[in-house]
């Protein structure tokens, strides 16, 4: 047992903690759709998955160092990291959500600001700096756009606190209007290269990673971010004076999500459908949950914050395909655990790595 402890610890994935992403944010989006009886008992395990992942990477930081800097200086995998940070800003709003537990929100927003300027600064530096780099098709993919979740998932969650820490409303949203801010340009320029990569390089249905669906989760989680902006307008003096520009850009982030969803249905079609690519579980594929639970609760509180009540029949659809899309990942992911670890299997090739 001490030995594929060892051996689990030493090749996690630093974007396991997207599974705390996807749980999370479905759970949330199910809150909003009144299904309490599914967002609790998501909550509850969301709480369980942080923790054990927490320690889990506390010990393969402790354990494997070298791997760690390995994966940290990898154009790829060093995306995986803005998961640790996003996953602790959307546990911290659930705890707002279901619970109104505000102090315990706060100790994560501190967390996850801590988390997020430590690795937004490693990782960028380390890419800028390193010797030897991969081509331009190898090196990029939707992975990089985790950092811009991760920038907006602190914008949702100093928002959310704004409204109870009344004393320090005005910082907080500052804070959030800023990240907010930086999260879009953020995106422009990564997805320009997205795109690029996606037109005019070969494109095979390995290469198509389950990240690339963060391509619309981005934009879901920046909608997300404004919608709670508008609705801080009333008591944000600041944030008023915005208010044309937080709704236009709101609407554009909302529009460019969407325009997503077909595509990346599509292509999915092409890759394991047309293309008959094998599918089996992978942690990244916590990366393609979370953009369809995240893109139904930021078309909920867009049409709450901006009065677009036609618009609410898309949630109303799109949890259930969030919902569908998190219990199939859960069931691959008990699959693979009792394969590789209860049943002493070796793990097979997988792309959990990229």
């Amino acid at each position: 047992m001490k030995r594929r402890l060892h051996q689990a610890v030493r090749d996690l994935s630093p974007a396991y903690f997207a599974m705390v992403m996807a749980t999370g944010v479905v759970s949330s989006a199910a809150h909003f759709m009144g299904m309490d009886a599914i967002s609790r008992p998501l909550f509850a395990a969301n709480i369980f998955f942080y923790a054990v992942l927490c320690g889990l990477a506390a010990i393969r930081v402790l354990w494997f160092p070298d791997r760690v800097r390995e994966d940290l200086l990898d154009h790829l995998r060093g995306m995986g990291f803005f998961t640790a940070p996003t996953a602790t800003a959307v546990l911290g709003a659930q705890f707002i959500l279901l619970e109104e537990a505000f102090p315990i929100a706060m100790g994560l927003w501190i967390i996850a600001v801590l988390l997020w300027t430590l690795i937004t600064y490693t990782v960028f530096t380390n890419l800028t700096i390193k010797g030897q780099k991969p081509s331009f098709s190898e090196g990029i993919n939707g992975a990089w756009l985790l950092s811009v979740v991760s920038t907006q998932s602190l914008a949702v969650l100093s928002a959310k606190l704004s409204v109870h820490y009344v004393d320090h409303k005005l910082i907080l949203n500052f804070f959030s209007f800023a990240m907010w801010l930086w999260g879009g340009m953020l995106y422009i320029w990564m997805i320009s290269l997205i795109f690029y990569r996606y037109t005019f390089f070969k494109f095979n249905p390995g290469d198509l990673t389950p990240p690339y669906w963060i391509n619309m989760g981005a934009m879901a989680i920046s909608t997300l971010a404004g919608s709670l902006l508008i609705l801080n307008t009333p008591h944000a003096p600041f944030l008023l004076s915005t208010l044309p520009f937080l709704k236009g850009f709101t609407i554009f982030y909302w529009v460019t999500g969407t325009w997503w969803v077909p595509m990346l249905f599509i292509l999915a079609i092409w890759r394991h459908g047309y293309k008959r690519f094998p599918l089996h579980y992978d942690p990244l594929y916590w990366g393609a949950v979370f953009p369809l639970g995240m893109y139904t609760a930021a078309t909920f509180e867009m049409a709450q914050a901006m009065d677009l009540r036609f618009l609410l029949f898309i949630p109303r659809f799109f949890i259930y395909v969030a919902l569908a899309a998190w219990a199939a990942t859960f069931y691959g992911f008990l699959r693979s655990f009792v394969k590789k670890v209860l049943l002493k299997q070796r793990p097979g090739p997988t792309g959990a790595s990229a």
